[in-house]
């Protein structure tokens, strides 16, 4: 049976399904590596613009302020990102899902492969700008998706670590069926397919 990695930043697994989703891309040069890491980080730090370099070919992503208002500018930790999946959306949030970024830092490593890094943690919320609302996302909310850019010698990468993925029960009866079948996908790597789309794309230049 596969086991997740033990990777720096990524909360342990306990229960419910993982992934670990990767996406790398090699240079010739370390200079390549650095000029185009900057590129990714870019790309990373646009949220709104994920779906373009994906060619929308998955889900939508936007970044909100606590709020609930579109925010145009950098991620911060306390920021929501508003994420519509393709197929049938979250009813009580108006077709979609919504987590928090409760982590967000840089790393720079002296030794070892990975020189530099820049982390993102985030996790299932409910809709910003909205007292009492249940966890508008079809995983509960103890799972957490973590968003790791780094670079190396000759590489840049780009992965996506997710934890202790179980469905999302606090919600009501229509959206407890929908959390179901779509968590179900999910651990049976459909979730994994659209992760692998925004990996491949974001270090796709």
């Amino acid at each position: 049976m596969l086991k997740p990695k033990e990777i720096p930043n990524v909360p342990v697994q306990e229960k419910g399904s993982f992934h670990d989703t990767e996406s790398v891309k090699f240079f010739d040069h370390q200079d390549l590596a650095r000029t185009n890491y900057q590129i990714l980080k870019d790309r990373f730090l646009s949220v709104n613009y994920w779906d373009y370099y994906s060619k929308s070919k998955g889900a939508e992503f936007k970044l909100h302020t606590k709020e609930g208002i579109l925010k145009k500018r950098l991620p911060e930790i306390g920021d929501f990102i508003r994420i519509d999946i393709p197929g049938p959306g979250n009813f009580e949030a108006r077709g979609y899902d919504w987590v928090e970024i409760t982590d967000l830092y840089s790393e720079e490593f002296i030794n070892g492969e990975t020189l530099e890094s820049y982390v993102m943690v985030c996790r299932p919320s409910g809709v910003p700008g909205k007292d009492d609302t249940h966890t508008a996302h079809f995983y509960g909310s103890d799972a957490t998706s973590t968003f790791i850019i780094s670079r190396g010698e000759d590489f840049i990468k780009f992965g996506v670590y997710g934890r202790n993925e179980s469905p999302n029960l606090d919600a009501n009866i229509a959206d407890k069926a929908r959390n179901l079948m779509i968590a179900l996908g999910g651990m049976v790597g459909l979730s994994k397919i659209q992760w692998q789309i925004l990996t491949d794309s974001l270090v796709d230049f």
